[in-house]
């Protein structure tokens, strides 16, 4: 199931109080279920691919995806691989000398297609959608992008801005730090984040309110391991289900 969860700004409704969590907080819930061989990124991916249909309102694209090599890129992949399935034109860009393999093959096979950073930067930016996939909490000790990655958000940023394409963050921006919402300032700023199984704590604190956009709440089955742990902070959020038509287990 998926949830709306952004910041309460309306004084007419009741906003729910809603725990974030630091990103050892939530990798240590998710633990137990990837052990017990829970398709947690099969999942994740799913709900990215919903969302980005709702975006594209209808439309078959094109999207871009930016994917790094860890599990973050690996949702981000396999979600490209579900919107090319299903008739959307989807260009990959990876951001590391690596990418996470299944993921990979599985987008290459439903029509998925490779580019190179100057061939979608010399191109006219014609993406109506581009899904963040280059980092995710792993990276909490130091976030800041780097090499490739960071060329990327740089040079793709001002293209972003001046054209109609709107972004999709996997899990939290990247280069927004999960627990601090710190950030360099090199963050491709979201329309939406879809974040995975719990609220990160450095989407609603220092930067992240900025960066993340609307926030898109994705149960994942963490809450009876969070629920061992007390949260880093509590927000007051408004918190709106899906319609069941557009809800993913």
């Amino acid at each position: 199931m998926t949830q709306d969860a952004t910041p309460h700004r309306s004084e007419g409704s009741s906003p729910a109080r809603l725990p974030a969590y630091t990103a050892a907080a939530v990798r240590a819930a998710e633990k137990p279920l990837l052990d017990a061989g829970e398709p947690l990124m099969e999942r994740a991916a799913s709900a990215i691919a919903a969302e980005a249909r709702a975006m594209l309102d209808g439309e078959p694209g094109p999207v871009l995806v930016l994917a790094g090599r860890g599990d973050n890129g690996g949702d981000a992949l396999f979600a490209a691989a579900e919107l090319a399935s299903g008739g959307c034109r989807v260009d990959m860009l990876l951001t590391s000398d690596g990418a996470h393999s299944a993921a990979l093959g599985a987008a290459r096979r439903a029509g998925a297609t490779c580019r190179y950073l100057d061939d979608v930067r010399d191109a006219a930016f014609g993406y109506r959608l581009v899904i963040d996939g280059i980092l995710g909490i792993g990276t909490s000790n130091d976030p800041a992008l780097r090499g490739l990655a960071r060329a990327t958000v740089e040079a793709l940023a001002p293209a972003i801005r001046a054209s109609d394409a709107a972004v999709l963050a996997v899990d939290l921006p990247s280069g927004l730090h999960p627990d601090t919402g710190e950030s360099d300032g090199v963050v491709l700023p979201a329309d939406t984040t879809v974040t995975m199984g719990a609220l990160k704590t450095g989407l609603v604190t220092g930067r992240g309110p900025e960066f993340a956009g609307r926030i898109v709440l994705v149960d994942l089955g963490l809450a009876p391991q969070l629920a061992k742990v007390r949260p880093a902070v509590e927000v007051a959020v408004q918190s709106v289900p899906r319609p069941a038509g557009d809800q993913r287990a």
